[in-house]
């Protein structure tokens, strides 16, 4: 099959899909704890190892800049790389800080496939980056969901063998679809078009599997069930190959000298754009600005889920309905990933609106839901704001790095920012959340139930959050120069 593109884009989509082990951690934690026989608390070491693997992929960024540039900085083919270790209980069980590197490169191996695929897919779609990171990092906010159904219709009732599932699919995806994800950049007329369907296709899978999350968590599947709607879901999943195909197949139809990038017409000096490495980045006041804000915003909705069942218990919500929300936090999670993207593109073609300001309304809406879960509101409508708001800074944050920093040296950057994500989630989970909850349950038992247990916690995160807000603004107005410039440019590029 010819490549281009649009087969990149479908590869890069594929391989989103089964790149989440970290989502599914919660179905064999169980199983883990009792055959290494570890308390709760080695098994928070575990998992703080898995948060970590998976949020700092600076190695991955740097690997991608040595392996796709040239010593002289052009661009040259590239390959991939990841792999997904397995621990079981049948060996000798193994040191706990063993089982902790285990955990740490299993999770890591992750930043690697989403590393490549998001910036192959800015690379490729420059004018819509928005759109194709939220694409990219809406579906692999549902992998979660997406590896669960997987597991349901194969090992339901086994959670030990979906490790090894774990360690195999995506391993084995990443290398059937490697050879396809390359950069291809050349334009196209109907890009929009056709990223408008690859869009459709994500929303619909979020809505097909919300459903089905409802279901299973209100009915009992039975075997033929779960078979019948993951054979849907993998058709479903299959469905961006025929928009790519057709694509292909208008680009062919309208193939001329005039299709090739129309940025290279402009002047020299407009066509400069600004490529900084991860230390000319760091040094900048714009790269604060935007880890900040994500320090608190990424931290607070981390931390949220992190203890969205503690929360929960202590507001006297049942366990089913705790189990509702916490399956459901993945297609939350996707909307703000997916909405992040797409919104501020529009915005930023329409009206010239520049990317940051979408990093302050996210931080003012994340306000608000801490605030509904510190006053004892609706919990399902605090976890769908946080959710959704938690979920558009994965795509916010990579699309602006590419902007204000360059593509060059876009993975290392915005994988070094991503860094605020677990460093948020310990100063906020342990720090504030952990400290006051055992103070709240002092002579309770360990347990901790009323309005009191989270709500001095999540005022504070209003409060951080409110602080966040101000600090994005900041970066919001330093860049507006920048994104009217970037926006003459591109309507300059459309009148050539």
């Amino acid at each position: 099959m010819e490549n281009s593109k649009w087969i990149a884009t479908v590869a890069s989509i594929w391989i989103q899909c089964t790149c989440g082990p970290t989502y599914v951690f919660g179905i064999y934690s169980a199983a883990l704890k009792s055959s290494q026989g570890y308390d709760q608390s080695t098994l928070d070491t575990v998992s703080v190892f898995k948060d970590i693997g998976a949020n700092i992929g600076v190695l991955s960024g740097i690997l991608y800049h040595a392996v796709t540039y040239n010593k002289n900085g052009s661009p040259r083919w590239m390959t991939r790389f990841g792999s997904v270790p397995e621990a079981r209980g049948v060996i000798e069980k193994p040191h706990v800080l063993l089982v902790c590197f285990f955990m740490f490169m299993a999770a890591h191996a992750q930043t690697f496939y989403n590393t490549a695929d998001v910036v192959v897919a800015v690379s490729n779609f420059p004018d819509y980056s928005g759109t194709t990171i939220g694409i990219m990092k809406g579906f692999i906010g549902l992998s979660g969901a997406i590896l669960i159904q997987i597991y349901q219709m194969l090992f339901d009732g086994n959670p030990t063998a979906i490790l090894l599932m774990l360690a195999v699919l995506p391993t084995l995806m990443s290398l059937i679809l490697m050879s396809f994800v390359h950069v291809n950049p050349a334009n196209t007329t109907n890009d929009k078009q056709h990223l408008n369907g690859f869009s459709l296709i994500a929303l619909s899978v979020a809505a097909y599997l919300m459903i089905i999350i409802i279901f299973q968590n209100t009915f009992t599947f039975p075997l033929w069930a779960h078979i019948l709607t993951t054979i849907v879901l993998l058709i479903m999943l299959s469905s961006p190959l025929h928009v790519a195909l057709k694509a292909k197949k208008q680009e062919q139809q309208t193939h001329a000298p005039s299709s090739a990038p129309l940025i290279t017409h402009l002047e020299p000096q407009e066509n400069a754009l600004v490529e900084m490495n991860l230390l000319q980045a760091v040094c900048t006041i714009n790269f604060w600005l935007l880890f900040v804000p994500l320090v608190f915003g990424m931290g607070s909705g981390l931390a949220t889920i992190n203890n969205i069942a503690q929360i929960g218990g202590s507001l006297d919500y049942s366990t089913t309905e705790i189990n509702t929300m916490v399956s459901l936090w993945s297609i939350w999670n996707f909307l703000g990933r997916f909405g992040g993207g797409f919104v501020s593109d529009y915005f930023l073609h329409k009206y010239g609106l520049g990317r940051p300001l979408f990093i302050s309304l996210t931080q003012a809406t994340m306000v608000l839901g801490h605030l509904i879960i510190g006053s004892g509101g609706n919990l399902y409508v605090a976890s769908v704001i946080v959710g959704i708001c938690y979920g558009a800074y994965w795509s916010l944050m990579p699309t602006i790095t590419s902007e204000i920093f360059g593509v060059k040296h876009m993975g290392t950057i915005f994988n070094t920012i991503t860094a605020a994500n677990p460093i948020g989630s310990y100063l906020l989970s342990v720090r504030v959340i952990g400290s006051i909850y055992d103070k709240e349950t002092q002579g309770g038992g360990g347990s901790c139930y009323g309005l009191h247990c989270f709500m001095l916690s999540y005022f504070i995160f209003a409060g951080v959050c409110v602080f966040g807000f101000l600090i994005s603004l900041m970066l919001f107005f330093r860049t507006r120069g920048f994104y009217s410039l970037l926006l003459q440019r591109r309507l300059k590029k459309l009148q050539v």
